[in-house]
């Protein structure tokens, strides 16, 4: 072989390096060409037939030839993994998503269960729902709902204050500003913009400055409702708990109702459930009394109307309002509310 062959038979493999696109080809080429058994090692076996004269110049050739196409072939060979790699680690779009398998799938809150059951079955006796701003003004909260000015609920001890805010548009006193005690406003609200009838209740959030204990939390759930209408009485708001106590805790509970005082119903009342862990009899759950209250209510005050724009000599109605928070513990019996927001999964497992 020539040099000039030589030089031939090396811009052929490189040009043979060039086509090669995939691993296989790569695996061809190497057995061909790179091992012991291949063309190259074939060349440097033919040496010995090169003349005297031409051996130092082919073998400096040859050795050239073997660096150059070994360098070139190494090359290929990353260039080809590296692709291989990312075709491989791609993700396909267009395949359908692998299933997720859980041991223990999530589960509702039991706090939030018992707040969409409760919403749920009012929906069922013809409740719509109205929501509201949790940042209230002290005419909502507290003036049109026959709150005196020196009630003590007013005071810092029950009531966060927040500083007022130039941008805020509550609607009445910007300059007293509170976080919610109650969803009461929103009632105040439907009977500002709506004509009786009206038949809601008013789910959320609500905020009481109070130690955080066993038995109370500074911010936690209500849920209010409001009927007003000509000729409502207090029969009619009896039998509304009534159902509402038979669904939630089950078709054999009763309810009671105690006198009781709040500014914006007259005449008012405290609604007792019988226990419906014991049936009555008495156990740890309702202090042995065989009862667990479970909500405020009573008719709306004439003035609250009246602060409203309903004439009370034409319309009367009801009022009643749930703390979320203390049924869901009456009804899982827990002890402490404070477990509700702990996020501690050996407790919430159980629900």
């Amino acid at each position: 072989m020539t040099l000039v062959e030589l030089q031939i038979f090396k811009e052929q493999l490189l040009a043979d390096l060039d086509t090669i696109s995939s691993t296989d080809q790569l695996e061809a080429f190497k057995l061909a060409h790179l091992t012991r058994k291949g063309s190259i090692a074939a060349l440097f076996e033919r040496l010995r037939e090169v003349s005297k004269e031409e051996k130092p110049q082919f073998g400096k050739e040859l050795n050239l030839l073997r660096q150059t196409i070994e360098a070139r072939f190494a090359d290929k060979e990353a260039l080809i993994g590296s692709s291989s790699k990312r075709s491989k680690d791609a993700i396909d779009l267009t395949m359908p998503a692998r299933p997720i398998i859980v041991e223990e799938p999530g589960h509702e809150h039991p706090l939030m269960r018992t707040f969409n059951e409760m919403i749920a079955i009012f929906e069922k006796m013809g409740f719509a729902i109205a929501y509201g701003p949790e940042v209230e003004d002290d005419e909502h909260n507290f003036g049109k709902l026959n709150f005196p000015p020196d009630h003590p609920a007013r005071d810092m001890q029950d009531t966060f204050f927040v500083a007022p805010n130039p941008t805020w548009k509550i609607g009445g006193d910007d300059e007293h500003v509170v976080l919610r005690t109650h969803t009461s406003p929103v009632q105040v609200r439907l009977m500002e913009t709506q004509t009786p009838p009206i038949r809601a209740i008013v789910p959320g959030r609500v905020y009481r400055n109070e130690a955080v204990s066993a038995r109370s939390q500074a911010a936690f759930f209500m849920i209010e409702g409001l009927v007003v209408d000509k000729g409502v009485t207090m029969a009619d708001l009896k039998g509304v708990l009534l159902s509402f106590a038979k669904q939630l805790f089950g078709s054999d509970v009763k309810i009671r109702l105690r006198p009781s005082f709040f500014p914006f119903t007259e005449p008012s009342a405290e609604v007792d459930v019988s226990c419906y862990i014991c049936g009555g009899k008495g156990c740890r759950v309702c202090k042995h009394s065989g009862w667990l209250e479970i909500l405020g209510s009573g008719m709306v005050h004439p003035n609250v109307l009246r602060a409203s724009g309903i004439d009370p000599e034409i319309y009367s109605g009801y009022a009643f309002g749930f703390g979320v928070d203390r049924t869901a513990m009456m009804r899982y019996d827990v002890s402490d509310i404070r477990d509700f927001f702990e996020n501690d999964l050996r407790f919430l497992s159980q629900f």
